[in-house]
């Protein structure tokens, strides 16, 4: 048993890290683990941005040692492996047979029972929903001791409740997934620059359905007639049998940030011209290339402590979903806020969800638009322009991504999951985190 402190917070949280992945096979009852009258929470990489995955004052369950595949059905494309494998390795293992993730988020750094847990989504939502649309079974392990197969039509209550669940269900021991065909590594790739975002709401009506993956690079310092303005990224997997890029090469790419910049480094001058150089690098050039599905689905893994540019105070990621009809404005409105007070996020996404319905009770993905802006954290000023944002979103009956936060409202958490009240039933009363004691302080 560690303990460990949490320096934002200024608290500890015992951390359980067992020497041999066994003890964690057993049920509570007989297992190593010792007991504490605080909640528990299993911790993958501790890849979300907010305290989704912290458990201040309680106890966490280091799953990294959770580590192996358990099956790989090569002619099929069925996977099994226990809840701390990454994303990484399931792509080192898979691809090179000819297989690929059904769906997969920005980073591929994530463990899978993480990517089960906060029901991620990627590019293709318009095509395939979110990472718990392709979840074939999962084991969990409860704190009363039994540990529960769960599909689609075996424990589908508790199988919905934990897709999207934030691990407050209980610790997920091994997931089962449906992969996804493809011919080599290669995407097909195109970029398209639009003037302002309701051009981008025309070039995304257009080549939404025309190709498997789409997301947009959005300019938050353009104001105007420019408003909104930036690159659309669109992408499909090549369907034939060559590459045009060097393997060797890709693993020499990564950057490192060694140290925190000063606070001011990302101010709103500096945001302002990268975005302008990064636009122009991007304009009139929309012919189609083949690259490496690394780059073209995980940029940011290729500056290693990127968030380290933000310096010490750190940032904070706001994202949203809005619906289709009345989201444009709210996109508009957003987009103008952010830049009439000068806030620059220097990483913006905006993309199209589609209409496939999410598996999970309390999954964040939904028909409708959603924004991702990312903010200095600069203290009151940063809060209260968020629960601006929150008022707008709110408005049209939009959420908020519990993944991404770290300061929501209670009223915006349950405004933003209609399932809540259901999802409820199913928490184990042993489990518990700090992001969930914050939106619901019963």
């Amino acid at each position: 048993m560690q303990f460990v402190q949490n320096k934002k917070y200024q608290s500890w949280a015992h951390v359980y890290d067992p020497d041999i992945k066994n003890e964690l096979l057993c049920t509570w009852s007989n297992s190593n683990l010792q007991l504490h009258d605080d909640a528990y929470l299993a911790y993958g990489q501790g890849r979300s941005y907010g305290d989704s995955c912290l458990n201040n004052d309680g106890t966490i369950i280091n799953t990294s040692k959770l580590n192996h595949i358990l099956f790989f059905d090569k002619d099929n494309g069925v996977l099994r492996c226990e809840a701390g494998v990454t994303l990484d390795d399931i792509l080192s293992v898979i691809v090179p047979h000819g297989w690929f993730l059904p769906v997969t988020p920005g980073t591929r750094f994530v463990t899978i029972a993480g990517a089960v847990s906060n029901d991620v989504h990627g590019k293709n939502h318009h095509r395939v929903g979110s990472f718990g649309n392709h979840v074939l079974a999962f084991e969990i392990l409860r704190s009363s001791g039994e540990p529960q197969i769960c599909t689609p039509s075996e424990n589908k209550e508790l199988f919905s409740a934990t897709i999207g669940g934030l691990g407050l269900t209980g610790l997920i021991r091994w997931v089962e997934i449906k992969l996804k065909k493809i011919v080599n590594s290669s995407i097909v790739s195109t970029e398209r620059t639009f003037t302002s975002v309701n051009e981008f709401f025309e070039l995304d009506d257009n080549y939404l359905e025309q190709n498997e993956y789409t997301v947009a690079w959005v300019d938050t310092t353009s104001t105007g007639t420019k408003l909104g303005r930036g690159v659309y990224f669109s992408g499909d997997h090549a369907k034939e049998h060559r590459v045009a890029y060097s393997e060797s090469k890709l693993k020499k790419r990564r950057l490192n940030i060694p140290f925190n910049m000063p606070g001011y480094t990302l101010n709103s001058y500096v945001v302002r011209a990268f975005n302008q150089v990064y636009y122009n690098l991007h304009k009139n050039n929309s012919e189609q290339k083949l690259v490496h599905y690394e780059p073209f689905f995980y940029p940011l893994d290729n500056v290693l402590n990127w968030n380290r540019l933000y310096g010490k105070r750190g940032f904070f990621q706001h994202q949203c979903v809005v619906p289709v009809n009345d989201g444009k404005e709210v996109i508009k409105e957003i987009l103008r806020l952010v830049s009439n007070k000068n806030m620059a996020s220097f990483l913006s996404v905006l993309k199209r969800f589609g209409n496939i319905p999410s598996v999970g009770m309390l999954s964040f993905p939904r028909e409708g638009y959603t924004l991702a802006l990312d903010f200095p954290n600069k203290g009151k000023r940063t809060l209260d322009f968020l629960n601006d944002l929150d008022k707008l979103v709110k408005s049209v009956n939009g959420a908020v991504y519990p993944a991404k936060d770290a300061r929501m409202s209670s009223e915006m958490f349950v405004k933003s999951f209609p399932g809540l009240n259901q999802f409820k039933k199913y928490i184990d009363p042993s489990f518990s985190s700090s992001f969930w004691r914050r939106v619901n302080p019963e």
